[in-house]
């Protein structure tokens, strides 16, 4: 192979150990739970910090990992993140009990941190034009298809060997992708780069995504129950308020201001937000119906969601390089529009009222017939098509819209939007599906209330409720998803109106990373040279 191809190739396999390890657990939790000992933690306690550990430290440490990639050097940070990701792989898969399995799963987001935005900022020096767009589009059809298998490929490997092979499969890839980056990929950082790195900047971003982060996390995990999560959000709220006033007064900022005045990178992010938040709650909450409600299990929702995802896997290539050849505007407007479109077919599940019959499986649980080829696929795929209309062409927006030698920040804040976003979107409407499903299940059964802490939504009803009971816990669920579904469905069309009345195509082909700013520059905002004197 080339030397591009293997570069290329250590790209991929970075950010795809990363993304894959955000979900091939979830299907392994349950094993986890019987098989490891815990003096500290209790079993649902430690399985919860093993999953949303990994996913707190990744979150709250992108923004810094990139802001060290480009000040140090990318191949450097890079190997180290690999060498750190295949050492911690070992150690979540030799953990003898709950407790060093948490602290491993804790490191292994640390070190995943420094892959992401690591990943996106060697491509973006590594190539150029419309061989870079098919790099991107490589890059994320790849991270999104690992992303989807991970529930299908925890599930098999935790039937087939053991849930310790869900992290020792790592291993293999890491090895690989330390090979490639040492034979091939040349060294790249931030010329300009001079001075103290921005430490005070970085912890005030740890603090400002890792609070956000927590928050929510723990929000929904606590259905709102405590002042915790309200004071990790607090907190969190603050320091990222304050972040514009902290990078503008740094001589060397962690993120330099001047990258909000490209209009791309700006419009970009915002579409993010937007367009991510719509995916996760789209993710979250059909898993969450399919098996607790339509009982699914957890390995045939896995393989049910691959349909759509094939999509995106095979086409992401042509669609990056689409991009590259005649703008992202287009690609980038129509496919949060087509995704929409989707959700509002999974909107269409028809409820117990209209015509579900609700039958008592021999499992004791009750079972409402639906069809998979008509009420689920057809979303699956068009969703799917959407997301790959629109992912890599918004990676090759982002990317050539800020100088190459900030990649590595860029990437990791768009990455850091990405994932805080979206948790927050989510635990908002966790809040508004709650309460939907309150208010349904009040009005169709009031005489559910000896029940009341057996019941949830987006869940089966008790085994020994009535029939009537459980049409109505059953109709009420469905109602919570379909509002869940219709919001989703209303950010991706908002996603889809940004990207068409923002992104500029003129400003994407000449490569004008800094254009005017969407508003005047504050009172002390530096500039490019400046930042970095």
């Amino acid at each position: 192979m080339s030397r591009k191809t293997w570069i290329l190739t250590a790209a991929v396999v970075g950010s795809g150990i990363v993304f894959l390890d955000s979900t091939v657990v979830n299907v392994a939790l349950p094993q986890i739970g019987k098989d490891l000992p815990s003096t500290r933690l209790g079993v649902l306690e430690g399985q919860s910090y093993v999953y949303y550990g990994y996913l707190l430290s990744l979150s709250a440490l992108l923004i810094l990992a990139g802001a060290l990639a480009d000040f140090y050097g990318r191949r450097r940070l890079f190997l180290i993140g690999m060498i750190g990701f295949g050492v911690t792989s070992v150690m979540c898969g030799l953990a003898p009990n709950l407790e060093l399995l948490v602290v491993a799963r804790v490191l292994q987001g640390a070190a995943g941190a420094i892959l992401v935005p690591g990943s996106l900022a060697i491509l973006t020096a590594s190539f150029e034009g419309e061989e870079q767009g098919r790099a991107f589009g490589v890059w994320a059809g790849a991270s999104a298809l690992t992303t989807i298998l991970g529930p299908a490929v925890g599930g098999a490997l935790v039937a087939s060997v053991t849930w310790r092979a869900a992290f020792l499969i790592n291993v293999p890839l890491v090895l690989v992708g330390i090979w490639a980056s040492l034979r091939h990929l040349p060294e790249s950082r931030d010329e300009h780069a001079s001075g103290h790195f921005h430490w005070f900047g970085a912890l005030a971003v740890a603090v400002a995504v890792g609070g956000l982060t927590l928050g929510a996390i723990r929000g929904q995990a606590e259905s709102w129950s405590g002042p915790f999560p309200f004071i990790a959000l607090a907190l969190g709220g603050v320091t990222a308020a304050a972040l514009p006033i902290i990078m503008m007064r740094a001589r060397n900022p962690l993120i330099p201001p001047q990258l909000f005045r490209s209009r791309n990178f700006t419009i970009t992010n915002i579409s993010t937000l937007v367009v991510y938040g719509a995916l996760y709650v789209m993710g979250q909450f059909l898993a969450l119906f399919a098996i607790g409600t339509l009982e699914y299990n957890e390995l045939g929702f896995g393989l049910a969601t691959i349909p759509g995802s094939l999509a995106l896997a095979a086409f992401s290539t042509k669609f990056g390089a689409l991009a590259a050849r005649h703008g992202p505007r287009l690609y980038m407007a129509a496919g949060p529009a087509v995704m929409g479109l989707g959700l509002l077919w999974l909107i269409r599940i028809p409820s117990t009222s209209e015509g579900w019959a609700v039958t008592l499986s021999d499992a004791g649980s009750y079972v409402p017939p639906t069809d998979y080829l008509i009420d689920v696929l057809p979303a699956q795929i068009v969703f799917g098509i959407g997301l790959m209309i629109m992912v890599a062409p918004l990676t090759t927006a982002l990317m050539r819209s800020v100088p190459v030698d900030n990649s590595g920040v860029a990437s990791a804040v768009n990455n850091a939007i990405s994932r805080v976003g979206p948790q927050l979107v989510g635990a908002l409407l966790f809040i508004a599906i709650s309460a939907t499903f309150a208010s349904a299940l009040g009005g169709l059964a009031p005489d559910a209330g000896s029940k009341t802490s057996e019941i949830s939504p987006l869940n089966q009803p008790p085994a020994d409720s009535s029939p009537e009971l459980a049409s109505a816990v059953l109709e009420a669920s469905t109602d919570a998803f379909r509002l869940a579904m219709l919001v989703s469905a209303l950010l991706c069309f908002a996603g889809a109106t940004v990207n068409a009345a923002g992104i500029s195509n003129q400003a994407f082909m000449h490569n004008e990373p800094t254009e005017e700013p969407l508003s005047p520059a504050l009172p002390g905002a530096t500039t490019g040279s400046q930042a970095n004197a």
